[in-house]
């Protein structure tokens, strides 16, 4: 596959307290020494509507959020942000680095909210319009092991997720490893319950060798 034309999609998912802010950095670091043109982005947010969107589902106040509504804003928001941001960067040859896209509606409300993976995926595909990342990397946990590390953060900003139940964080890990097993082509599992430094080194192997892949 070519992708010398189009940007590479790549997207970094795990749960909460997995270290994805430390792996964003090397995987920017990596890119700029292959000299790929790149944007960092998250989601849900990357631009305005987007992000005032983020607002509002990440709101601790918004405990009486049904499951289904929160589902459909974070695909609202996966929309614009795609609309906007991540289709216009790949047509002009600009890989992109996001921050979550939409395993981690699969995940979270598929399945530890119980809405059911397929029809959140039907949801995503009609907003997305059936675009998947090209790679994606998942870095994989124990809740328990995350949350410790949330807790132990003090610069992090506490949101409405992190004030689920340890067993809300475990289906969300089962949640992963089975979306994992849907497209083993596309999404590579590393362990983050490694150091810094090992999980660091394995991101920069995996991408180096995808790079290489994709830009012949």
């Amino acid at each position: 596959m070519n992708h010398q034309a189009k940007g590479l999609f790549i997207t970094l998912e795990g749960g909460d307290g997995s270290g994805k802010t430390t792996v964003m950095r090397e995987m920017e670091q990596v890119l700029r020494e292959q000299g790929v043109e790149f944007v960092t982005t998250r989601e849900p947010g990357g631009i305005e509507i987007a992000e005032k969107i983020r607002s509002i589902i990440l709101n601790p106040q918004h405990t009486a959020m049904d499951a289904r509504t929160e589902a459909l804003l974070y695909a609202a928001s996966r929309r614009q942000h795609l609309a906007e941001k991540v289709e216009p960067s790949l047509d002009k040859g600009i890989t992109v680095l996001c921050d979550r896209f939409l395993d981690s509606s699969l995940a979270y409300q598929g399945y530890a909210r119980g809405l059911g993976m397929d029809e959140v995926l039907e949801i995503n595909l009609f907003a997305t319009k059936g675009r998947f990342p090209d790679l994606t990397f998942y870095l994989d946990i124990t809740p328990e092991a995350g949350l410790a590390r949330i807790a132990s953060s003090q610069s992090r900003e506490v949101n409405r997720l992190d004030m689920e139940s340890l067993q809300f964080h475990q289906k969300v890990r089962e949640g992963y490893l089975l979306i994992a097993e849907m497209y083993p082509e596309r999404i590579r599992i590393v362990d983050a319950s490694l150091s810094k430094e090992q999980v660091a080194a394995e991101i920069r192997r995996q991408l180096s060798v995808t790079l290489k892949d994709f830009m012949i």
